[in-house]
């Protein structure tokens, strides 16, 4: 059979959706665009409406193939499936699953008799604790050299703006064990460079009684022979400890790269988004990075518009942004998700306010990330190639330690391969430069450039 994958919003459902190529091609089935595909799969995201709307709009281009021919069956996954439920099954008739992220590990069973079962499926998350996961790496991926492992399910913390543990359900911790396995399978695979994904990586580990705790689960996966370069994605701030940066000293295969959520700039704002710190707290966490790490690419991620967001607010933000000099930020206005907290809030700011803040702090973020880009013209730093640039003839892709994308004349035979670049250009969103040919390092190795 031939199916097609669609994968929308965040890299955990890039992973979900990886896992799932791979059983279906164990299964024998064919991977193919959708329009020859006899079954379409959807791992979804609710994280904000604009996510799902675009999955409604995929969703409606299948009706009149699925009238005609009766193909394709759709599956629909994820964060959209736990929350939209049966619905999807009565609004779209070719929509034959649905299943919620927690039931990822009920597909294989029901995969093959998505064609011809006379009634759907439905593998919603009823218990928001239990998970039936795939028990398998994403082995078959889009890129060989790169390699993502979820090491925890779901959330905890309830920030009043997010619907993560209404669809992802409560936090839970992978097995080392597993997570190690997964690790080394990828490694053995080819992947050089691994990011271990949660909600909260920080949080990993206390459900468990005996740990390990997330410092010590870094060590662990380290050590795994093979294994070039590792980072970690999301950090909640509230539990971001010296331990971590201690780990991450004491081991050089851990990238001087993580991403710190700040969400607001404003006390005020941050306590009714339910966040538990406040900005000072913040800053002297961000004082334990840089004090070993001057050099530490360091993003956030920010939203404006809260409700009850003044102005006043508003340029506290501002002044954050400005403050900590961010790599990137990964901005956003803010979306209404019931039935999170905020959701029902007054002071919700109309559309146009927050596409103005918007606006205003990309601007403020695009100035600031190529004042620091244009700073390293002339340095030299190691880059982890891994595929060809999306434009540009000839041109290759990679990152560094740091995680600032490079880009670079260069062919095939340079991927998977740590070469040192001299920078050249240096624009908002990635470096230009050109391949030290004298020495490159064939051997790989890891690097902090």
């Amino acid at each position: 059979m031939r199916y097609c994958i669609k994968v929308f919003g965040c890299q955990m459902n890039t992973v979900d959706g990886d896992r799932l190529r791979t059983v279906l091609q164990e299964k024998g089935w064919t991977e193919t665009e959708d329009e020859p595909a006899e079954m379409v799969l959807m791992v979804t995201c609710s994280i904000r409406e604009k996510a799902e709307q675009k999955v409604f709009s995929e969703l409606g281009r299948y009706g009149s193939r699925w009238r005609a021919t009766g193909r394709p069956v759709v599956a629909v996954v994820g964060c959209m499936a736990q929350r939209v439920g049966a619905e999807l099954l009565n609004r779209f008739p070719w929509v034959r699953l649905v299943a919620g992220p927690r039931s990822l590990g009920q597909i294989p069973g029901v995969i093959d008799s998505l064609l011809d079962s006379p009634s759907p499926f439905l593998l919603l998350d009823e218990d928001p604790v239990s998970v039936f996961d795939l028990e398998t790496p994403g082995i078959v991926r889009s890129n060989r050299w790169r390699g993502f492992v979820t090491i925890a399910h779901g959330c905890d913390n309830f920030c009043t703006y997010c619907i993560v543990p209404y669809v992802r359900g409560r936090f839970q911790s992978r097995p080392a064990r597993a997570i190690v396995e997964d690790v080394d399978a990828l490694v053995r695979d080819g992947a050089r460079d691994i990011t271990l994904l949660g909600q909260n990586v920080n949080s990993y580990g206390t459900d468990f009684p005996e740990g390990p705790a997330f410092p010590d689960l870094l060590r662990k996966v380290a050590e795994i022979p093979g294994l070039s370069r590792l980072r970690f994605v999301t950090s909640h701030p509230k539990d971001f400890t010296r331990a971590i940066v201690e780990a991450m000293v004491e081991n050089p295969v851990i990238c001087p790269s993580v991403n710190l959520p700040i969400q607001s700039g404003s006390n005020r704002i941050l306590k009714k988004m339910n966040r538990g710190y406040t900005v000072e707290e913040y800053a002297e966490k961000i004082g334990w990075i840089r004090e070993v790490f001057p050099e530490a690419g360091l993003t956030s991620d920010l939203i404006v518009g809260f409700p009850g967001e003044t102005e006043k607010d508003f340029v506290e933000s501002l002044a954050v942004v400005e403050r900590f000099k961010y790599d990137l930020v990964h901005t956003a206005a803010y979306s209404r998700r019931p039935p999170s907290g905020a959701a029902t809030m007054e002071g919700q700011i109309p559309e146009d306010e927050k596409s103005r803040r918007l606006n205003a702090v990309n601007a403020l973020q695009r100035n600031i990330a190529l004042s620091i880009n244009r700073d390293l013209e002339g340095s030299v730093v190691e880059v982890l190639f891994d595929g060809q640039a999306p434009k540009g003839d000839g041109l290759i892709a990679g990152r560094t330690s740091t995680d600032k994308v490079v880009l670079a004349r260069g062919t095939a035979e340079d991927f998977g391969q740590i070469l040192r670049v001299r920078i050249e250009r240096g624009d908002a969103w990635s470096l230009h430069g050109v391949v030290e040919k004298p020495d490159r390092d064939r051997e790989g190795g890891a690097s902090r450039g």
